[in-house]
């Protein structure tokens, strides 16, 4: 039996944008019926939240939209995650400073921008597929959050498809 590929998806802080995102991939793979060969997660480049669960507005957005993500703990991605059999195959860059954190991290990994993948973004500039940190906003910059993320879900499941 082959290993699962493996994608994770980054933010921050591990507790608004990675976590929708986790969530809705998640949500997409099991309705493939390929649970069993891809595993979904989410971490943040930064360590101020390990442990903690999503913020309440991403698990709220979440619930509004069929998904549960009250599973959520916050983790931080490092180096070492590479040094170990279940690195991940594909790392899911929220907003350009992230890419740039992740090629600095794990330089030989597959790093993309989440948004690279909706088909409605063809040929855009990498700052233009940020997904925007709604920490600051209202319950507003959730949705679009979600909305962005599942725009383009179907565009990663069919990448990850390819890959298996």
């Amino acid at each position: 039996m082959t290993s699962p590929l493996r994608v994770t998806a980054v933010c921050s802080g591990n507790i608004c944008r990675s976590p929708i995102a986790e969530y809705v991939l998640r949500d997409a793979v099991e309705r493939a019926g390929l649970g069993h060969a891809i595993v979904v997660g989410s971490a943040g480049v930064g360590a101020w939240h390990v442990g903690e669960g999503a913020d309440r507005r991403s698990l709220q957005v979440l619930a509004k939209h069929g998904y549960d993500g009250s599973a959520h703990r916050v983790q931080q991605i490092t180096r070492s995650w590479f040094d170990r059999p279940e690195a991940p195959d594909l790392l899911l860059a929220m907003d350009s400073s992230h890419y740039d954190d992740l090629l600095r991290i794990a330089p030989d990994a597959d790093v993309r921008m989440m948004r690279s993948f909706d088909p409605t973004l063809a040929d855009v500039a990498r700052a233009d597929l940020d997904v925007p940190d709604p920490y600051c906003g209202s319950g507003d910059g959730f949705e679009q959050v979600l909305q962005m993320i599942e725009r383009a879900t179907p565009g990663v499941l069919a990448h990850l498809q390819r890959q298996l």
